[in-house]
């Protein structure tokens, strides 16, 4: 279930990224939020 909620919020921020909403709004960290947190499951697996 989390799992579900993790790549909802994900896809979420990326089309926000790409459609400019992120830049407008001085929300870019969320992309290197994002990134950070994935970092951890690629290093374990």
């Amino acid at each position: 279930m989390l799992f579900i909620l993790y790549y909802v919020v994900a896809i979420t921020v990326l089309i926000l990224h790409f459609t400019g909403f992120l830049a407008r709004n001085n929300l870019e960290w969320l992309i290197l939020v994002l990134a950070v947190t994935v970092f951890p499951a690629v290093i374990y697996l």
